[in-house]
């Protein structure tokens, strides 16, 4: 299992390596157009997209993938890539440098590894979350190679949040922290992982959002709080283009009972 979990590393890096020195040349020159849902897409999100979806069926021919541009429907297949070939487009296509290559891997519907390139930060991410799949497999969350994990602060004035675009119905007066709004759904939550802020919500996260992340931020101690939907494990045949999944993600579980209550305000 261990060379398993070697060459799947190895891939991440050098896919994510190759794809994001195209879309760095690309950066803030990109063309959007918006789809059904809002978001946008760029012909680089398309370029991407297939070009991930190449390399993995290449290395993983048994691999099923699931991507924001391509095949949204889950295979079921024992193992399934989930990715977002790049996640903040409206970054991207504005010349703000914090958007990044998204890649979780699924065992049985559940993500157990994740791997997210920063590519204009300079900063990647990428951990290993078991949970209860029962796996022989290796643990811990890492930036750059470094172990990273949560604070273990409590809130004050001084302390950061970040919210998205579609969460601000959230803030009220007596907010505990300070709020930041980074437009990058894997950032916003990959800034908890580190220590950076206590925690973060997302109104409308999709399935590639999210599936890298859940293994990363978990493994650096995080709790995930679902509003609504539980995001895993996904279900075979199931289309996820449409499903949002409302959910925060705290630095630790002492304090969900201070910020659940701002999730249910959340107007969707």
């Amino acid at each position: 299992m261990t060379e398993f979990w070697t060459s799947v590393l190895e891939f991440a890096q050098e896919v994510t390596a190759q794809v994001g020195k195209q879309l760095l040349e690309d950066f803030g020159q990109a063309k959007a157009e918006q789809k059904s849902d809002g978001s946008l897409v760029t012909a680089s999100d398309k370029w991407a997209d297939v070009q991930i979806r190449q390399a993995i069926a290449s290395k993983f021919p048994d691999h099923g993938i699931l991507t924001e541009e391509g095949n949204t429907i889950f295979p079921g297949t024992e193992w399934c890539w989930v990715v977002d070939p790049i996640d903040g487009t409206t970054n991207f296509t504005r010349g703000i440098p914090i958007w990044g290559i998204s890649m979780g891997l699924l065992y049985r519907g559940v993500p157990v590894f994740g791997y997210v390139d920063m590519c204009p930060l300079y900063q990647v991410f990428h951990g290993y979350w078991s949970g209860e799949t029962g796996l022989d497999m290796p643990s811990g969350a890492f930036c750059n190679g470094k172990p990273i994990k949560v604070s273990q602060d409590s809130p004050s004035s001084q302390h950061f949040f970040n919210l998205c675009s579609r969460s601000t119905d959230v803030i009220e007066p007596d907010f505990p922290c300070k709020i930041r709004m980074l437009g990058v759904a894997t950032y916003n939550f990959l800034s908890v992982a580190t220590g950076a802020v206590l925690g973060g919500i997302e109104a409308t996260p999709k399935t590639w959002d999210i599936a890298a992340i859940w293994a990363i931020t978990q493994a650096a101690g995080a709790t995930w709080v679902s509003s609504q939907l539980e995001p895993f494990p996904l279900v075979k045949g199931e289309n996820y283009a449409a499903i949002s999944y409302p959910t925060m993600v705290l630095s630790r579980s002492e304090l969900v009972s201070v910020f659940k209550p701002y999730l249910g305000k959340l107007k969707l």
